[in-house]
């Protein structure tokens, strides 16, 4: 296959390659990396593998997730330079805990916010989505998502579930004043608060943008609670992988204090 055949815009029209392209550059400005090191990042609803030849430029290293398998297999056509799975977020994300760097998903969130089937709860699906996501990366890291929210109820179930999960963060929105260019990018932070990175060389003033910032539920570390313990200790069994054995204080068997 000739080189040609592979890239982006043999397989998608150049608007969308462009503004797929502009969105992934914006997520991973925010995701704040550390210059000139490659890092190994997910790609949460990856498609077709356009932020992730992004990425790939970038000179990181990704893995793509996808509950599409038509898109993956043209991904694997256009010989893609990450690893992909098939996957459904709202299942949770199979990855160890501490495993990337950070995160992106562009236009993939909002998502989880319909019941496609009677058995799906979107509450559910987000917190189950984020605490794995939690989970898989690695302290101090970054998640970014660009996402189009249909109302602001659906913002704050979003941000909900993500706080519930241990996160915290902010939502930075590109172009407030703007009803076609308006863009929403939640940037959620693991294991430490955080401050929104320096711009590059682009002129922010032009577009502007405004920073709003959430705590994790009732501002408190949430992933220290018994709760959370036991939820961690539950899925490295189920996983196979060595585990503490339980005390009076994060055990299931607990003796009854009076």
């Amino acid at each position: 296959m000739a080189s040609s055949c592979r890239r982006p815009e043999h397989s998608a029209p150049p608007e969308l390659v462009s503004i797929q392209t502009q969105m992934s550059e914006r997520a991973v400005e925010l995701l704040n990396l550390p210059e000139g090191q490659p890092c190994f990042l997910l790609d949460v609803g990856c498609g077709s593998g356009l932020s992730g030849d992004y990425l790939s430029e970038e000179g990181h290293y990704w893995v793509g997730i996808d509950i599409s398998t038509a898109m993956l297999d043209v991904a694997l056509d256009r010989e893609v330079e990450g690893d992909l799975i098939v996957g459904d977020m709202g299942q949770g994300i199979p990855f160890q805990a501490g495993t990337f760097d950070g995160c992106i998903s562009i236009s993939a969130l909002q998502w989880l916010c319909n019941a496609d089937k009677r058995t799906h709860s979107p509450p559910k699906r987000l917190y189950t989505f984020f605490s794995t996501l939690y989970s898989s990366l690695s302290r101090g890291s970054r998640a970014v998502f660009q996402l189009y929210p249909e109302n602001s109820e659906q913002l704050e179930l979003i941000t909900t579930q993500a706080m519930k999960a241990g996160f915290s963060g902010g939502m930075v929105v590109d172009y407030p004043n703007s009803s076609k260019a308006k863009k929403f990018f939640l940037c959620l932070f693991a294991g430490t608060t955080g401050v929104l990175p320096k711009v590059g060389n682009k002129d922010i003033s032009a577009r502007g943008y405004y920073w709003c910032r959430f705590k994790n539920m009732k501002g408190k570390p949430v992933k220290k609670g018994r709760d959370w313990i036991m939820e961690k200790k539950e899925r490295r069994r189920r996983q196979g992988r060595e585990v503490r054995a339980d005390t009076k204080y994060t055990g299931r068997h607990r003796r009854p204090h009076f």
